[in-house]
């Protein structure tokens, strides 16, 4: 395995003092969330207390910080009155057309569900500040996003091959596009590869690929690069090590997108310890 980088090696204990960019990794799953979860309703908080709207990026994946975040909410009284979501991405049927919000896979249905439903009517935040990329109106989110002033934190995750939305690597036998060109990346849909589909099925629809959505409508690039801050929770265990340290210490690259954040002026990851783990253990020879 000579062949495979020296960053594979690290001991969880080195990554941080390792990593290209700022990293922090907590002891757990719950701390994770909980952070995840703190670190929204802070924000969210302080912008109110200096009378300022809050403009978010947020995924669903991670899921476990969004009960967390409306129950500390509600407790707190945090108010999401003005609060400006934008959501990354949301699955599309084999014709690009988004799937409903019914759909037991949908990214809106899931944090509607799970998040803004369940804040208390005095605080919830207005249908109208919650955007969600529209296949068939590619250009409307971003035209939101600049519309509201920009965004203040892309918060987001990792997939299995470095995408972050669905900004997965274009593999084609025609063409190939520069880390400049890609991280100006706008809304698009996008043919999900056989990777994220395999994966996203062992989680979500018991390893069934065929129940899988075929395509997915995501923001491109830049309008997460052009976000004030970045933060990125990895929290997969051990099918998330090695993109993790790919993400923090791989050379710039369009194969792995999740490298081209790093030059970002603002850019965090959080994992845990059990992803920060080396997905190769044993001595280098």
């Amino acid at each position: 395995m000579d062949h495979l980088p020296e960053f594979l090696y690290i001991p969880a204990a080195e990554l941080a003092r390792s990593s290209n960019i700022p990293l922090e990794i907590l002891p757990d799953l719950g701390a994770l969330y909980q952070h995840f979860a703190r670190s929204i309703a802070e924000e969210i908080k302080e912008n109110n207390r200096l009378g300022n709207p809050t403009r978010l990026i947020l995924p669903v994946g991670p899921l476990g910080q969004y009960p967390i975040l409306a129950e500390i909410s509600n407790r707190e009284r945090i108010s999401w009155k003005n609060v400006f979501t934008f959501n990354m991405d949301e699955y599309c049927d084999w014709q690009g057309r988004a799937v409903p919000a019914s759909h037991p896979l949908s990214f809106r249905g899931f944090i509607q569900k799970n998040l803004f439903e369940c804040l208390d009517p005095e605080i919830q935040i207005p249908d109208e500040h919650i955007h969600f990329p529209d296949p068939l109106n590619l250009d409307w989110i971003s035209e939101c996003i600049q519309s509201v002033g920009g965004i203040d934190t892309c918060y987001g995750g990792i997939g299995y091959h470095g995408h972050v939305a669905f900004n997965e690597a274009p593999i084609s036998r025609w063409y190939r596009l520069t880390p400049e060109q890609f991280l100006n990346s706008l809304t698009r849909l996008v043919q999900l590869e056989p990777e994220t589909i395999v994966m996203n099925s062992i989680r979500s629809t018991g390893g069934n690929p065929a129940a899988m959505p075929p395509m997915a409508v995501t923001l491109g690039m830049k309008d997460i690069f052009d976000a004030q801050r970045i933060r990125l929770y990895c929290q997969g265990g051990s099918w998330q090590r090695t993109v993790l340290r790919i993400a923090i210490m791989g050379e710039e690259s369009v194969d792995y997108p999740v490298t081209l954040l790093q030059k970002h002026p603002d850019y965090a990851i959080i994992t845990d310890e059990n992803t920060a783990i080396p997905p190769i253990p044993q001595a280098h020879a």
